[in-house]
């Protein structure tokens, strides 16, 4: 009688760290799951510019540029969903000349998944109109040079899975680009990986 008692006994603490341990692992997974949050990284993965004319006026660009640009969602369990539009601007000397959509308001970026998007714009006159003669002189050095200096940068707001925040996301991407209109070759293109900026709090 007393070796059943003890048998039940033992079958009971034994279910009862079971139970325990099972918990704990169920915690952690969900812990490492839902309890933090990686933003998704950005790489230029190729970029060509086949026209970059400043006009006589020095207020506006006529230019013709593709990127291919590369994002990234590290979190293996929650997906980041777009709150409002995620845009690229393209800047020269601190001056944006171009802004263009990259995503939609309520597009998502699945956990684990690569996106890459081809990005070709151009325009006839792209307004600058601060450039200022800073940026008039830096234009004519770098134009000299035959090299650009532009930088992609991105600007969106996302809500991950299971979490009510919403958190910024922001890149800038320095790009060096060899002018080759078209019919030159151009310089085989360095992959370029964004920076993010700092996080915001339960970001």
């Amino acid at each position: 009688m007393c070796d059943e008692c003890c048998c039940r006994c033992r079958c009971g603490e034994g279910l009862i760290v079971f139970g325990v341990i099972f918990g704990a692992l169920v915690f952690a997974v969900l812990l490492a799951a839902f309890g933090f949050v990686r933003p998704p990284p950005f790489v230029v993965d190729d970029a060509s510019l086949t026209r970059f004319n400043l006009s006589a006026a020095t207020s506006s660009f006529a230019y013709n540029l593709t990127v291919t640009l590369v994002a990234h969602n590290p979190n293996w369990a929650m997906a980041a969903k777009n709150t409002k539009q995620m845009d690229v601007e393209y800047r020269f000397d601190g001056q944006v000349f171009e802004r263009i959509q990259l995503a939609g308001k309520g597009d998502k970026l699945r956990p684990g998944r690569t996106v890459v998007h081809r990005l070709s714009s151009g325009s006839e006159s792209a307004l600058v109109p601060t450039l200022g003669n800073a940026g008039v002189v830096e234009y004519r050095d770098e134009r000299a040079k035959g090299t650009f200096d532009v930088e992609v940068a991105v600007a969106g707001e996302v809500r991950y899975t299971a979490r009510y925040t919403k958190c910024k996301i922001e890149a800038t991407c320095p790009l060096k680009l060899q002018l080759a209109p078209p019919g030159t070759t151009a310089v085989a293109f360095q992959k370029v990986k964004c920076k993010l900026a700092s996080r915001e709090k339960n970001c």
